[in-house]
């Protein structure tokens, strides 16, 4: 795939190889056919600046499902498609989107993406506020918070950005669920997945009595048994 910004280029190894012991790994474990989300790990903690140019944490959205991408605002192709599908699955997700579920943007040009563009970014794609914060941060909060996500980018010598997309679904508890590679992925399965999760939400909300207080994590855990589960998969 060409065009700037957007290409997943040295990792791309990695990532493939990271795919094929995953895909053994769910084969082995989805012979149940269980539908419950895996549980990787807690997700890893960030905060950042608003395009309102508050600050924002991780901890500060606990209670919600988070959908989290890395974005630019210049990006003039794949960037732009990743935010599309995700503005298609706010508008499906109703009186939920803000409440319930939130997403982050998070810029991976940190010296061009101020405050004030990644806002022009957002209502460009009419995003909604209430639900969706884009942002940005110090070229070294960048650097962090991407490497602990499993991104990689870089600038090239046009001063474009190449990254990799990987879309990370966060519990309401903080528990990284799942993260989906690329940009073609079924925007369907993505909202079954928030959808579920919300669900599960509410049956916590609901319980007398947390069975699990300190979101421990298991060493086993059901795979849903999905035809595209490479382009949906965990990956800690």
């Amino acid at each position: 795939m060409s065009g700037f910004g957007c290409q997943v280029s040295a990792v791309n190894t990695r990532i493939l190889a990271g795919v094929a012991i995953i895909f053994s790994f769910a084969v082995a474990l989805s012979a149940g056919g269980g539908e419950t989300l895996p549980k990787i790990k807690p997700a890893p903690e960030f905060a950042l600046t608003k395009q309102d140019g508050n600050r924002l944490a991780l901890k500060d959205l606990r209670g919600k499902v988070l959908a989290i991408t890395f974005i630019f605002a210049s990006c003039a192709d794949t960037c732009p498609l990743l935010t599309a599908k995700m503005a298609g699955i706010q508008n499906r997700l109703g009186s939920n989107f803000g409440p319930k579920v939130y997403f982050v943007s998070i810029t991976v040009d940190p010296e061009r993406d101020t405050p004030e563009i990644l806002k022009q970014y957002a209502e460009g794609h009419k995003a909604n506020s209430a639900g969706w914060a884009f942002l940005t941060g110090t070229p070294a909060e960048i650097r962090d918070v991407a490497k602990r996500y499993g991104i990689y980018y870089k600038k090239t010598s046009r001063g474009d950005v190449d990254h990799t997309f990987l879309t990370s679904l966060v519990d309401q508890s903080g528990i990284l669920r799942v993260q989906y590679m690329g940009v073609k992925f079924n925007p369907d399965e993505m909202l079954r997945d928030l959808q579920s999760l919300v669900k599960e939400r509410e049956k916590i909300r609901n319980s007398k009595s947390e069975t699990n207080p300190k979101h421990e994590i298991p060493n086993n855990y059901n795979v849903p048994n999905r035809s595209d589960r490479i382009q949906r998969f965990g990956f800690s």
